[in-house]
């Protein structure tokens, strides 16, 4: 296979990445929360209501466990990934997936110290596709509170392989996350909510500030009518639905998120999520309302049921 792409893999997989701190408040989570709708149809929902405020003198607000997003590898402003070795058009790439390990509940407000890694590099002929995972340690206590892996999508980028045989490395012997299968089967539980048409200008304030998501031209010259939401926002509305109907509203059931991001969502938008249970498995799909499409699938894993289900 011809050598055409701008990646070399032997520079880029003997990148060190360095150690980075993630520093947050109690004012942060809480507009995360927001960010990702929770109160967005009642002000006082009894389930959420504890993200953003000290609810019955409670001491500290609660944290979504999707918060965890925030701490994986940074992006520069522009949503590009700048690593040596890795040379690509940043408008062509694509965020496929993301996958998150929860240890330990988060604290309110907190200093996060993330270790990173490159967890996998292939050469899919007309696309690579890179894997970054983030070890995330509270960095007072030392804990180990979660891991987050990230797979972008880079169109164009492919075809640095050297050898007749696409290049391919991972950090496991096996998949760790493989695809999700939908049931055919009626949902367990169906929720429906709507995305405020400012949805994505409010979560861009949690630190992701791509211009794709803000800006008409920018949003245009990629082929969208419009400004797009983030995914990790629209993963963040499925995570809430599947916390206030499966683990009726206790945030702390979630063990592991697996998404898989299929298709754009606008804000203003009206999100489907449809919930099958699987053991202490959740599968999910995302479908928007209004054009009836799927937008994202994956699974959530939980400690436990809730007693009432």
């Amino acid at each position: 296979m011809a050598k055409s792409s701008g990646i070399n893999p032997e520079l880029l997989l003997s990148q060190k990445l360095p150690e980075k701190t993630f520093t947050y408040t109690e004012r942060d989570a809480a507009i995360y929360a927001l960010g990702v709708g929770a109160c967005g149809r009642d002000a006082v929902d009894a389930d959420e209501l504890k993200y953003v405020y000290h609810e019955n003198g409670q001491q500290f607000i609660q944290v979504l466990p999707t918060f965890s997003a925030l701490f994986s590898f940074e992006l520069d402003p522009s949503g590009a990934i700048d690593l040596p070795g890795l040379q690509y058009d940043p408008r062509l790439l694509l965020h496929g997936q993301q996958y998150m390990e929860l240890y330990k509940p988060f604290p309110s407000s907190a200093s996060i110290r993330n270790e990173a890694c490159i967890a996998g590099l292939h050469d899919k002929g007309k696309a690579a596709i890179l894997e970054i995972e983030t070890k995330s340690y509270n960095a007072e206590s030392g804990e180990l509170l979660c891991m987050n892996r990230m797979t972008a999508f880079l169109r164009g980028a492919g075809g640095f392989s050297n050898s007749s045989q696409p290049f391919s490395y991972s950090k496991y012997q096996t998949i760790p996350v493989s695809a999700v299968k939908i049931p055919k089967s009626q949902p367990f539980a169906v929720f429906e909510d709507y995305t405020q048409p400012s949805q994505a200008l409010v979560y861009r304030l949690s630190g992701d500030y791509n211009p794709l998501h803000s800006d008409p031209m920018v949003a245009k010259a990629a082929g969208f009518s419009r400004p797009i939401l983030h995914g990790l926002c629209t993963m963040g509305f499925a995570v809430r639905a599947i916390i206030k109907f499966i683990c009726r509203g206790d945030p702390n059931m979630v063990k592991n998120i697996f998404s898989r991001f299929l298709l754009h969502v606008y804000p203003g938008e009206t999100l489907v999520t449809e919930m099958w249970l699987q053991g202490l498995r959740v599968i999910y799909q995302v479908k928007v309302k209004e054009r009836n499409r799927s937008v994202l699938s994956g699974f959530v894993d939980v400690h436990r049921l809730a007693s009432s289900l």
